[in-house]
């Protein structure tokens, strides 16, 4: 990797410096157009490497992506899970590594196939992130975040999003960069014709609606307590906790109102039954709903991190399905690192798979928890049978930091695919009503106490995406390297 013991080749730092630029392009600042000049720049360095320098020049690349775009995950080891700082910092740097390792993969995979300038610039490194970012979302449990095409929400290419989701986004972004390397290279007029059409094609599907309006309107309040992580389970602050979130949803005339993950900081059962009786009557008396984040004792040896239906609706429950690894769950094997790390609640079971939507103020309310809105291909499981998207969070774990913004657009983008109103209802923000096409209709300041009202329109019908999901853009993207593979062995 040295070209002299001690001194780095300006092709590795280039490499780090322009993915550390390329958060730039997603939330909070979301300048799209800096994706794809980082991303032109990865593929100018990838062009003519051999596979092992391909390796290190993307890995950096990734390094520097995710050294600076999630940091955050320093804040709630050390700040917030009692973690000593440089431990923290440790796991920090190692967990960027792991991410890391699958973008220097997709370098590495790329630069093992020949093929011409043009193909590489335009197919093969695109499919290799592809292939690279949907392992990530599933290896170990998966961490999909910084997508490459999260960063074109808002954007033309988020067109393409209720087609092929985040990662057909992220093979048009790549591709569209490499046009745009090749046009710098070659100087060629021509090749702007297809970076135009890519954009005008992108730009025209943002206008279709893919989904048809389900019913009428139901007037929604979600509730942010402004609750502090610091302070959530302190015993001399429960009440003040319990008192803030009944009086924000008495104070509601709305048919659902909805309270973020865990808000209510102890088990169900620990919970005094007139509390519980008290929001059940402000549900009824608005002739609609509550949905409630507690923590749920299912068993002698399985609890859950749970949503709660209160109201005039049958009692409901959804138990959340995708839990974050040492967050939520434990490791086989890993029992020791609660030497270090101190999180209430760490050790939660998974709900099943195939729970049904909530049927709550007459919508079918699809629930999820925290960052289980990242993986869009489950999100667009549940998506056909329900008429709303409901996200419920405790993003206080992340700070004042990049992570909340960036699940903001994580959730717009959830929204996008499936052709469905999101709503996010979260401790200390960003806590947003989105509508079907991405755009955010409200949203709460953060750390801030507030409840955000919001008519939300239900919608029924299936996008492209909600009934193919992630596999048709994985294939085409394998297709495409044993297509070049082939190719080649034939000339030889």
């Amino acid at each position: 990797m040295e070209n002299k013991w001690g001194q780095i080749p300006p092709i590795y730092f280039g490499a780090f410096v322009a993915g550390a630029a390329a958060v730039l392009a997603f939330a909070p600042t979301g300048f799209f157009p800096l994706a794809l000049l980082a991303f032109a720049w990865l593929i100018h360095l990838l062009a003519d490497a051999s596979p092992r320098r391909a390796f290190w020049i993307a890995f950096l690349f990734g390094m520097g992506l995710f050294g600076a775009g999630v940091s955050w995950v320093y804040i709630s080891l050390s700040q917030f899970g009692g973690m000593a700082p440089p431990l923290a910092a440790l796991a920090t740097f190692l967990f960027c590594v792991l991410l890391a390792a699958f973008t220097g993969a997709a370098g590495w995979l790329q630069a093992r196939v020949p093929a011409s300038a043009v193909v590489r610039a335009c197919l093969l490194i695109p499919a290799a992130w592809v292939l690279g970012e949907w392992l990530r979302s599933w290896v170990l449990t998966g961490f999909p975040w910084l997508s490459a095409g999260y960063a074109s929400t808002g954007w033309p290419l988020q067109g393409y999003a209720p087609l092929a989701g985040v990662f057909g986004m992220s093979f048009v972004t790549l591709s569209l960069a490499g046009m745009l390397w090749r046009l710098a290279r070659a100087r060629k007029p021509l090749i702007l014709v297809p970076v135009v059409l890519l954009l005008a094609a992108g730009e025209g599907l943002r206008h279709l609606d893919w989904t048809t309006p389900a019913g009428e309107p139901v007037r929604v309040a979600l509730l942010q307590g402004n609750v502090g992580q610091e302070l959530k389970f302190r015993p001399d602050r429960y009440a003040l906790t319990l008192e803030t979130y009944a009086r924000l949803a008495e104070e509601s005339q709305a048919q659902l109102v909805i309270l973020p993950e865990t808000a209510l900081p102890r088990f169900l059962h620990q919970i005094e039954p007139a509390y519980l009786a008290r929001l059940d009557a402000a549900a009824k008396r608005n002739r609609g709903d509550l949905l409630l984040g507690v923590p749920y004792l299912g068993g002698r040896d399985a609890y859950f991190n749970s949503v709660l239906t209160l109201g005039t609706s049958t009692r409901q429950a959804y138990h959340k399905v995708h839990l974050v690894p040492f967050g939520e769950f434990i490791p086989f094997g890993f029992g020791w690192v609660l030497q270090w790390l101190s999180i209430p609640l760490s050790d939660f079971s998974r709900g099943a798979p195939d729970q049904p939507p909530l049927a709550v103020a007459g919508q079918r309310v699809a629930v999820n928890v925290c960052y289980e809105d990242v993986f869009g291909d489950e999100i667009a499981r549940r998506a056909p049978e329900s008429t709303l998207l409901v996200n419920m969070s405790n993003v206080a774990w992340f700070g004042d930091s990049l992570a909340p913004a960036q699940h903001l657009q994580i959730a717009r983008l959830r929204a996008i695919e499936t052709g469905r109103m999101h709503l996010t209802a979260t401790n200390t923000g960003i806590t947003a009503a989105i509508d079907r096409d991405g755009r955010v209709l409200r949203r709460l300041a953060q750390f801030t106490e507030g409840r955000l009202e919001i008519a939300a329109q239900g919608y029924s019908g299936t996008t492209p995406y909600v009934r193919l999901r992630d596999w048709p853009i994985v294939l085409a993207s394998l297709f495409i390297f044993i297509a070049f593979i082939v190719k080649a062995r034939r000339s030889r």
